[in-house]
Formats: C-alpha cells, structure tokens, sequence
C-alpha cells in the first residue's frame, strides 16, 4: 500500500504543478482534554488525558472540473500510545462528466438516514480510538464510479485493500476487557488486508423520498472478537475478519416537519446469516415562543437478530434524543440522547454541543454517561468511564 500513496503522491505532485483554476488550502488544528468522572477500571489507566490533533486539507481544481484533494490527519495523546496515532483521510484524483464521475485513490464514503446509530455505512473503516460513537473513519483505497441518470444515480466500487480497525491500549479509557490485540488479527481469506471488496448501489430522490440500496461483497468492518492469549500468554481479544455479502436499504421521508428515516440490512457470511434494522422519525418545532431556536424531538429504535452474539452493543435499544438549532450567528448547537436497553437497565446517556468563538475558533463539548450495563453486556468494561470532553479547534 505504501508504494501505491507514494506512486500517486507524485503522480499527483507533477499534475499540481500546472496552473489551477482553484486552490484551496484549509483545515484545523485542535486540542482537546478528556476528563474521566470515576477512577480507572484497570491498571495503567489514568483519569484524564489531553491530546493534540490536525487535519489540513489541499484541494486542487483544473480547468474542466478535474480536481485533486489530500486530507491527512494526525494526533497526540497523553494517555494512549494507540490514539497517538495518523491516517490519510482522502488522497484522490476526480473526473466528472454530465453523464459519470470516477474517483480513485483513498477517499470516504458515508451512507446512512438515522441519527445515532448508522447500521448500512460499510466502505471505510471506523477509527474507534477517535471515538466511541463511529463517527470517525479511516481512509479506503477505491475505485469509485458513479453513473448520472434521470432516474436514480448507479454507483461502483472496486475497494482492493482492507483497513483495520483501531482499539484503543492497555493505558487507554473506553476500552475492552481483556483488550483487543491488533496485531494478532486474523482473516478468512488467505488474501488477508489485499482481498477486494466490490459494492454497488443505487439511489435515486422521489419526491420527498430518498432511496438507497446497495449489495456489498467482501472483508467485514465488523471483526468478531476471539478470545486468545498474546506472546506472554496474557488473555486478549483477536480481532477475525470474515467474508461476507450483505445487501440493505436506506430510506428516508420529508412531510412537513416529520422526517422519516430507516436503515436495514440482511448479512451472510459471518455465522449465521441475520437481519439488522434502525429507524425512527424526527419532529422539529419551528422557532419556539417566537424565537429563532428549533428543537427536534428524535425517536429512534435499533434491531439485531443476533441478540447477545452481535457484533454491535445495540441489539435491542430504544433510542429518544433532542436537538436544538440556536440559529445564531455562532452556530450554537446541541444533540442530547439517551440509549435504553429493553430487556436490561443498562442506558447510555449523550450530549453533543458546539459553538464558535470569533470567525476562526469553534468549542465542543461531549459527554457521555454509562449505567446498569450487566456482566454480559459488551459495554460493562466501560462501566466506570464516564467522561466529559472539551475540544477547542482552530480553523484556517
């Protein structure tokens, strides 16, 4: 893989060297501190951290649309040598046409209707050590060609090496018990990380729908973790990568101010074939007491048929959450949710905020509050790790 970035890289360098129609440089520098409410769990741990992370962004447009992009990515932390770590987000060359697009090298791709659990989002790997919620991911090398039609837009990917997963380490919070030992992944096919992965989908707006189906065939983003012993016989989780086809939908309603959203999938290939859904809708009420704020009111419900051998914490989860627009001119938001196990007391509770500060600087906030996870639940190592995290970002 190194070669094929270093070959790009100069492919890239010598085609930047012609004039742009465009340039743009941007991106943030930000510090963030994460303070633990509890004393550590395990040994080594510790009930705080800071950590110093970046992301620049170079893009670059010819003439004719062609364009260039290259996001890395890179951070520092006090407490974790596993968070301390980089990645190409994007490295990629785009052509566009009225009729396609194509787009090759490592890039993103997010797809999904839900608000808090993302079930269908399966091209690039999630970069769990950035954080617990998966919103993060890494960047995956592609080949991505999307056809333009009036009616619906048809994508292919071709996807020849597989990302890992991060875990966070033995000195780090949020982490499992035993922990996961990544160098010690093992796969089901004898490719390894150089099997190619295939996807395809189509999406298409309706009216006030909008429609996404895709069939996905290759290495899984979701390891299942085996219990193993590393070279000094400690007990430890072994990440295992299957094979697998999984096919699912997207759906997602606008009416008035109801929005509708549903997210399932069918898998085979990692154990038994299963189903998984989440769906739900959002109200938002405009402009409360006469005033420029909008609050959404959002229920959502997560299914996995696996029950207690899935792969995701969230098999049987009621999901209720707020969402306060301030409409200010600092883009002043908040994202509060709370997580409810149906047959358990365990709960996960959330709140996202953010603000800017000035034209240049932006303040979020995060906390997140577990309790009642049982023994069984895959969340009980987490049990003491309630956090508050304060990030400041500045933005060039």
């Amino acid at each position: 893989m190194n070669r094929l970035i270093t070959r790009l890289l100069a492919i890239i360098l010598l085609l930047c060297s012609s004039p742009a129609a465009a340039q743009d440089f941007s991106g943030y520098l930000a510090a963030e501190a994460n303070i633990f409410v509890h004393q550590p769990t395990y040994d080594g741990q510790s009930s705080h951290s800071i950590s110093i992370a970046s992301q620049p962004e170079l893009y670059h447009e010819w003439a004719g649309g062609t364009s260039f992009t290259f996001v890395p990515f890179g951070r520092l932390d006090s407490a974790d040598p596993n968070r301390t770590h980089g990645d190409i987000r994007e490295l990629n060359m785009f052509w566009i046409d009225d009729s396609w697009e194509f787009r090759v090298g490592i890039g993103k791709v997010f797809w999904g209707a839900t608000e808090f659990v993302h079930l269908v989002d399966i091209i690039n790997q999630t970069d769990i050590v950035e954080s617990i919620d998966a919103e993060e991911k890494l960047g995956q090398p592609m080949g991505h060609l999307s056809l333009l039609n009036d009616w619906g837009v048809v994508e292919l990917f071709i996807l020849p090496y597989f990302r890992e997963r991060t875990f966070p380490g033995v000195e780090g919070r949020l982490r499992t018990e035993p922990i996961v030992d990544t160098e010690l992944a093992s796969y089901e096919s004898g490719k390894q990380q150089s099997n190619t992965d295939f996807a395809v989908r189509y999406s298409h707006t309706l009216g006030d729908w909008d429609l996404g189906i895709y069939h996905f065939s290759g290495t899984s983003r979701d390891p299942t973790l085996i219990p193993g012993a590393d070279e000094h016989g400690q007990v430890v989780l072994i990440p295992y990568y299957e094979q697998i086809n999984q096919t699912a939908v997207d759906l997602q309603m606008v009416s008035g101010e109801w929005l509708w959203k549903l997210e399932a999938l069918h898998r085979v290939g990692q154990g038994d074939h299963f189903t998984a859904a989440t769906g739900g809708f959002e109200y938002s009420f405009i402009g409360i007491n006469d005033s420029a704020v909008d609050l959404g009111v959002i229920v959502e419900y997560v299914y996995d048929s696996r029950d207690s051998s899935a792969t995701t914490p969230f098999q049987d989860d009621v999901i209720l959450g707020l969402r306060l627009a301030f409409n200010d001119l600092r883009d002043t938001t908040l994202l509060a949710g709370w997580f409810q196990d149906r047959h358990t007391a365990a709960k996960i509770i959330q709140l996202e905020a953010g603000r800017r500060i000035g034209e240049l600087f932006k303040l979020s906030l995060e906390l997140r509050v577990f309790c009642g996870q049982p023994e069984n639940d895959p969340l009980h190592s987490l049990r003491n790790d309630d956090h508050l995290q304060l990030e400041l970002a500045y933005y060039f």
